[in-house]
């Protein structure tokens, strides 16, 4: 009895720490003038801004696109970060 209640408390906390170590969510936000920026909600933006939103791990290779920094949630319009 004392072994499946261990075994059952073992499997219980591994179990907890597979669900805190899931990574976060993360996208790439990139507007039309090739802004390309980190965020983490996919559905913030409404489609009227132009802004496209891709998977962390989209590649950009040749296509103008370039990084920008940024603090806060917001998006790039015209160089300018636009916090909302």
């Amino acid at each position: 009895m004392k072994f499946r209640i261990l075994a059952l408390g073992a499997v219980a906390g591994a179990a907890a720490l597979a669900a805190m170590a899931a990574p976060a969510s993360a996208y790439v936000a990139c507007n039309g003038r090739g802004d390309c920026w980190h965020t983490s909600e996919r559905a913030a933006y409404k489609p009227a801004w132009g802004i496209r939103i891709h998977d962390d791990n989209w590649k950009w290779r040749g296509h103008g696109y370039r990084w920008r920094e940024h603090d806060g949630r917001g998006y790039w319009r015209n160089g300018l970060w636009v916090t909302f």
